[in-house]
């Protein structure tokens, strides 16, 4: 049968994408077949889309790194025709085709049973953003961060993984400071569980030393470059330091007195090659302890046949929350 699929193709050495009828002897090899009812929009997926940055690593592939949905046929006993699952990760949407199509086929260990207290719509609104931000917060907490430990800033705050962040630690007791460059989302970053908001353009980062004043028990960062190397040397003792995303850059120069002087941990977040049992932790407990009560208030749905022209406003850094693709129409 034929189904619409968002197709990223190459030619002359330009990448487009465009909505194409596709059939079941193009998907890819896999045990597991899916009827995709949701998927989602990260940065990454409009980079690949786009062109913009060089994701895709093979072409032609259907776009979405993110997918769930129904069970069409298994050829594993793990799942059963009806499960309701959601996949991740792993080479989907940019070396096997992804989430942005009506159907899909994965290999099934790549594929999460649909935890309780989760909606398939809802496991898209946190996708790979959401699991992104709960394990960073796993990690920090097997560290020793506990609320008692003092405050936790996010930087990025505004975007997938940063919004989310700062719900899941609100959720959870933390004290959160959200660090944005956008001082119009102040309201909207406080209404999902930030404490305080920080200005980036507050900052002077040419003038970022070795060791700065001791804040911040914990903190996620989603850009790299010249804040997380203001982020290591403004740490207090103990404190934990999750590198998450490289918006800004993906440079890093600093010293190493905030990591042996204060005992720093700097925690490197890849949600790509999580292994399944830890992955199926973190999506347990975002259906439950972890689920951001914010959730609704910053996420939007759009229609399959908007996506095409929802992409620029990530490349452009316009974006803000979460986006879920309503696949199943």
């Amino acid at each position: 049968m034929s189904f619409r699929a968002l197709l990223i193709s190459q030619l002359d050495g330009k990448v487009t994408s465009s909505l194409t009828d596709l059939n079941d002897n193009q998907l890819d090899p896999g045990e597991v077949t899916i009827a995709v009812s949701h998927s989602s929009i990260n940065y990454k997926d409009a980079l690949a889309a786009t062109g913009a940055g060089r994701i895709i690593r093979r072409f032609p592939c259907v776009g979405g790194i993110d997918m769930s949905g129904r069970v069409i046929s298994s050829s594993d006993s793990r799942f059963a025709p009806g499960d309701e699952v959601l996949a991740t990760s792993y080479d989907i949407g940019v070396s096997h085709h992804g989430g942005y199509s009506e159907r899909a086929r994965v290999p099934a260990d790549w594929v999460v049973k649909l935890p309780p207290g989760l909606s398939c719509a809802e496991a898209m609104a946190l996708g790979t953003a959401g699991f992104t931000a709960a394990l960073a917060v796993v990690r920090m907490e097997h560290n020793g961060l506990t609320p008692a430990s003092g405050k936790v800033i996010v930087s990025g705050a505004t975007g997938g993984v940063g919004s989310i962040a700062v719900s899941i630690l609100a959720g959870l007791g933390y004290q959160v400071v959200a660090l944005t460059g956008k001082e119009a989302e102040t309201d909207f970053l406080k209404s999902i569980g930030a404490n305080e908001v920080l200005l980036r353009q507050s900052l002077d980062l040419t003038k970022i030393k070795p060791l700065g004043s001791e804040t911040w028990a914990g903190a996620v960062d989603n850009l790299g470059g010249d804040i997380l190397a203001w982020l290591a040397s403004t740490m207090k003792v103990g404190g934990t330091l999750a590198s998450i995303g490289l918006a800004a850059s993906h440079s890093l120069n600093t010293t190493v007195m905030p990591f042996i002087l204060r005992g720093v941990s700097l925690l490197g977040i890849d949600s790509v090659n999580c292994p399944m049992a830890q992955r199926s932790e973190v999506w347990r407990r975002l259906g439950t302890d972890m689920k951001p009560k914010g959730l609704p208030a910053m996420t939007r749905h759009i229609v399959f046949d908007e996506l095409p022209s929802a992409f620029a406003a990530y490349v452009d850094g316009n974006a803000r929350g979460r986006v879920v693709v309503d696949i199943a129409q």
